[in-house]
């Protein structure tokens, strides 16, 4: 893709969306052709603890069990169905590069982490250009 000098593109990380309780295949939309980069890391919102702390915050992230999120390996967070919105709404916008896996869950280790975010990541990427439409 070429770019003219000065374009500022989005880093989009959809586990801070998650976070905040954004729409994510919303905020994909209006952010469509802007999208530079994509990060491949879920997130956990804890009802009960955000119910009370609200989604800002702050405990250390060592203490998994008393906050409202914690960053988790894609599928680990959201459900797989969330993940093949997430694509396709991608694809919808023309993003068609990379999905970069981004490991800061500490429920697990890095390398158990990679290897179950290519697991859910294999059955939701979309790698094959679209066909014709040919019933339309």
């Amino acid at each position: 893709m070429w770019l003219a000098p000065g374009t500022i593109g989005c880093n989009f990380d959809p586990s801070h969306m998650f976070w905040q309780q954004v729409d994510v295949p919303t905020a994909i939309r209006a952010l469509g052709e802007l999208i530079f980069h994509v990060h491949a890391k879920d997130c956990k919102i804890d009802r009960q603890n955000t119910a009370l702390n609200g989604v800002l915050d702050t405990k250390k992230y060592t203490e998994e069990i008393k906050r409202s999120w914690i960053f988790r390996t894609v599928g680990y967070g959201n459900p797989e169905g969330v993940w093949r919105d997430l694509v396709s709404n991608l694809r919808l916008v023309g993003y068609d590069h990379v999905i970069s896996i981004e490991h800061e869950d500490s429920l697990m280790t890095g390398d158990e982490g990679l290897k179950k975010a290519i697991e859910v990541l294999r059955n939701v990427v979309i790698s094959a250009p679209a066909g014709v439409a040919y019933w339309a």
